[in-house]
């Protein structure tokens, strides 16, 4: 019995007729009959009863006519089962993209993919503008795109993140700028430049990243426009132009030593790669390389083309690891990006509303260069501002008011001329702190997020002259220290002065208007001792002319820096804090990753490299640290200072602070899930 015949039955059987069923069927009327005859053989019972030209079912005809369905809808089933499995073991995948894509970033991928999918035939189609690369999509000349711009917000696409690219400056390894490490936009407006065409991604990639700069290519008067990278690689090498382009452009030319690359402070974090679609792909998430073989094999080549691309970057993520400290130290760290320009891009309008925003910071504190000055040469803050929804007007006027101590930082938060400030541990707690005697005008602060954490409490100490007679903490009584007023240091002072019953027996001495580095460095005696956070008794010490006091670790208490914003800034403006914590991480993320990072800052700061490496990277492998990059808000570590410093008089207020109010976790939390 074949399912065909059972399929001729059902069509005479629903008409009654065979005349009717030939119809349907495109057989000739004695071909239906032949089919029925052969049917009732087989069987070996008549399926109908013929009345002259009438017909009617059996009773074994009627058990077919109802039965028979789920046969041919099992025989469907069948087929289409078949089907699939013919289009996921084969087929054709189509992919478009940027040529800088398709010659750099795919192509590798690519052969590996076709070594794990043989039956499926690929075909690459490149696009030199992302108009085009949408259009190919939504007409269905392609599957998929690849593309350095986002195409997040468009209804007719799905876009997800597949991996990244470094955008950084081309020259010739001839021209005078050749000898640089690092480079700025800035700095080379008057310099010829030679660029695509305004709808190639790179130049939209510039554009909006000049944007935010406050410049534009108006900026920039000797720039040449051409239409092939060939051109642009004559203009480099023949005239010596420079030029912004990908790391997936100018390979060859590098390799060989024609051309170089110089990272741009303004590029210093990677950009990502995106993948569209015009259906939704299930990303494939945290699994392993078992599962993903598995479920690979029940995918479309779209899906299995997503999977694919995306346990490659699994292999490499980076995972957190919680050292004997107890503090989150990055084996590997975080990835982090800068945002790419959008499809919807368009030149920016009249800004008419000004926002300002006033941050204190401590750049000459190697504990939190990664929360100002990081943050401001690398223009992080500039990038993640919010420009979308009610801030679509708005014009951002970043003022950056660095201080040697915090103890005026905090006075700009409780007086309200700064929105944002950087403080150790001490003032932070001073400025969530409510004080009768003290007049608070912008109102409590709020704590978003930590800095930068020492486990130990190693980055502050008490320093003598080399030449000082006295050899421990005890030596001084009846002595002075002086001690910059509302520090990190003073804190820590005034907690082992107590440890040591010796609050009453030393006099404190707060040096006004005095740099730090000067203070440590004075030839006249200020003080018989001195307290001050790193690097100044570093510096200090190492020059010779200051020694550690013994017993400077009687309290072994974690030391740490955060970010303390205004309650206005955190209730009306909450896009904004988690802006600066963005551009926090991703100055940490730079720091953390980039080996070139140390020259750089020791020429930023004028401080020795040894020095500023007291702040853990994890590319100094096992050397000493003290500093370690941390965003996550001890609380427990909090407890733990107002618990000792509420012990001291005049500070039994500390014990009044609500914690669980003042502490803000939400933001940090929103930052992570961006990551």
């Amino acid at each position: 019995m074949e399912v065909y015949q059972i399929k001729v039955f059902l069509e005479v059987a629903k008409h009654l007729s065979f005349t009717e069923a030939t119809k349907s069927l495109n057989l000739t009327q004695p071909g239906v009959s032949a089919k029925i005859k052969c049917l009732e053989a087989e069987l070996g019972i008549p399926l109908f009863h013929r009345l002259g030209r009438k017909i009617q079912l059996t009773e074994a005809g009627q058990f077919l006519f109802q039965a028979g369905p789920r046969l041919i809808e099992t025989e469907n089933q069948l087929l289409q089962g078949i089907q699939d499995i013919k289009k996921r073991i084969g087929g054709t995948l189509r992919i478009g993209c940027s040529p800088a894509i398709a010659e750099g970033w795919l192509s590798d991928i690519l052969f590996k993919y076709r070594k794990q999918y043989p039956d499926i035939q690929l075909q690459c189609n490149s696009f030199n503008s992302a108009k085009l690369l949408y259009q190919a999509i939504t007409d269905s000349q392609i599957d998929l795109g690849i593309s350095e711009i986002n195409f997040e917000g468009i209804p007719e696409l799905f876009t997800t993140t597949i991996g990244s690219i470094q955008y950084a400056l081309f020259l010739s390894s001839q021209h005078p700028l050749a000898k640089h490490n690092w480079l700025s936009l800035k700095a080379l407006r008057n310099h010829p430049w030679v660029l695509p065409p305004p709808n190639f991604s790179n130049r939209l990639v510039l554009e909006t990243r000049l944007v935010e700069l406050d410049l534009s290519l108006d900026d920039f008067p000797l720039i040449e426009t051409v239409d092939t990278v060939g051109l642009m690689r004559n203009y480099i090498l023949d005239e010596n132009y420079l030029s912004f382009a990908s790391s997936l452009e100018f390979k060859l030319e590098c390799q060989s030593g024609l051309l170089i690359s110089i990272p741009l402070q303004e590029f210093a974090l990677p950009s990502d790669i995106f993948l569209l679609s015009r259906t939704p792909l299930n990303p494939l998430g945290e699994t392993d390389s078992a599962s993903f073989d598995q479920r690979s094999q029940s995918n479309s080549p779209a899906q299995a083309f997503t999977e694919f691309v995306q346990s490659l970057s699994i292999q490499s993520n980076h995972l957190t690891q919680e050292n004997t400290l107890g503090v989150n130290i990055p084996s590997q760290p975080r990835s982090m990006s800068l945002q790419s320009p959008t499809f919807l891009h368009s030149a920016p309008s009249h800004r008419p509303e000004t926002l300002i925003l006033s941050i204190g910071v401590q750049n000459s504190t190697i504990a939190v260069i990664t929360a100002g000055l990081i943050m401001q040469r690398l223009s992080l803050l500039e990038h993640f501002l919010p420009k979308q929804g009610r801030y679509s007007t708005t014009q951002y006027q970043i003022r950056w008011c660095n201080f040697p101590t915090g103890a005026p930082i905090l006075d700009g938060l409780q007086s309200g001329q700064l929105d944002i400030g950087i403080l150790g541990d001490y003032p932070l707690l001073l400025s969530a702190a409510h004080r009768d005697d003290i007049t608070n005008k912008a109102g409590p602060t709020r704590l978003v997020s930590f800095v930068s954490v020492n486990p130990d409490g190693s980055c502050n100490a008490l320093v003598v002259p080399t030449g000082s007679k006295f050899r421990r903490v005890e030596d001084l009584q009846g002595r002075s220290i002086a001690v910059p007023f509302n520090s990190l240091a003073h804190g820590r002072v005034l907690r082992l002065l107590q440890t040591t019953n010796l609050l009453t027996d030393v006099q404190l001495t707060f040096p006004e208007h005095i740099d730090p580095t000067q203070l440590l460095d004075q030839p006249i005696q200020l003080a018989d001792g001195y307290a001050h956070f790193a690097p100044f008794h570093n510096i200090a010490c190492g020059k010779g002319r200051f020694r550690y006091l013994l017993d400077n670790e009687l309290e072994n208490l974690p030391s740490f820096y955060g970010v303390a914003v205004s309650q206005v800034l955190a209730d009306q403006h909450p896009e904004i804090v988690i802006a600066y914590l963005r551009a926090l991480a991703g100055a940490q993320y730079w720091y953390d990753t980039t080996p070139g990072a140390l020259p750089l800052i020791s020429q930023w700061t004028d401080l020795e490299a040894d020095i500023i490496s007291l702040f853990g990277c994890s590319y100094l492998g096992n050397q000493s640290r003290r500093f370690f990059s941390e965003m996550t808000i001890h609380s427990d570590w909090l407890d733990l200072h107002i618990a000792r410093l509420s012990l001291i008089p005049d500070h039994e207020y500390l014990q009044k602070i609500d914690l669980e109010n003042w502490i803000q976790a939400e933001f940090l939390q929103y930052i992570n899930a961006l990551i």
